[in-house]
């Protein structure tokens, strides 16, 4: 079975689609989303071999989702988009497939047929932004689209990536070295991302550093990122 999810913030559009996939008897519709957020946590937890994505969703695009998965377990993107067929041309030669709204059932199986022939990870990453101007985080059963101008530090733990801004933590599916890849952080420690603006000073100390936001948090520096980061503020 091909397990496959759906996300639109168009609660009819993705009825209509999931209708329409029914008749498909290799294709297993494992969960609906109904904005990023909730995709980017279905996505890591259900691995889906197939993702129809909506590409105008607010708050967070679908081309802006996209540049928040990691390319090593991307799973195959159709884009489903209002636009007219000129505009998607643009999109034709990087996203596996894309299908017009309102979805025509010829076309729709045609799509299904390319990802029947080739369930091979594509390469779509190259339509993503370069940068993210937000992050997808959740606390509790809160959830929280966080812009990246506020966070001052990310880190890893045994129980997840964490966000810290000057007013609260809270917790995101990302992986660090997705956030590093796409956002202005930079890598202070193993566990450890942190804003360049958000410095305010760093301490030597003899195991390495650590250095101190300008919230007051306390963020250890490994030796291996003390020159680089010293470097950023043309220290040598």
């Amino acid at each position: 079975m091909i397990t496959c999810l759906i996300i639109d913030d168009e609660p009819f559009a993705r009825d209509e689609l999931a209708a329409q996939l029914a008749d498909a008897g290799d294709i297993e519709i494992v969960g609906q989303c109904g904005n990023a957020i909730e995709a980017m946590q279905a996505i890591s937890r259900l691995r889906p071999d197939l993702v129809f994505l909506d590409i105008q969703m607010p708050r967070i695009s679908g081309m802006e989702l996209l540049a928040m998965l990691d390319p090593a377990t991307m799973p195959r993107v159709v884009f489903v988009t209002a636009f007219d067929e000129f505009a998607v041309q643009a999109f034709d030669r990087h996203a596996f497939d894309y299908l017009l709204k309102p979805v025509d059932e010829r076309r729709l199986q045609q799509t299904l047929e390319k990802v029947r022939r080739d369930l091979r990870p594509q390469g779509v990453e190259t339509l993503a932004p370069d940068r993210l101007e937000h992050l997808p985080c959740y606390s509790g059963q809160k959830l929280k689209v966080v812009p990246v101008a506020e966070v001052e530090y990310v880190f890893s733990d045994l129980s997840g990536v964490h966000v810290a801004t000057p007013n609260e933590q809270v917790h995101t599916h990302m992986t660090l070295k997705v956030i590093e890849e796409k956002t202005p952080l930079v890598r202070c420690h193993r566990q450890y991302l942190v804003a360049p603006d958000a410095i305010a000073e760093i301490e030597i100390l003899e195991a390495g550093a650590e250095l101190t936001t300008r919230a007051g948090a306390s963020v250890p520096v490994s030796r291996r990122y003390l020159k680089p980061l010293k470097q950023l503020f043309g220290f040598h």
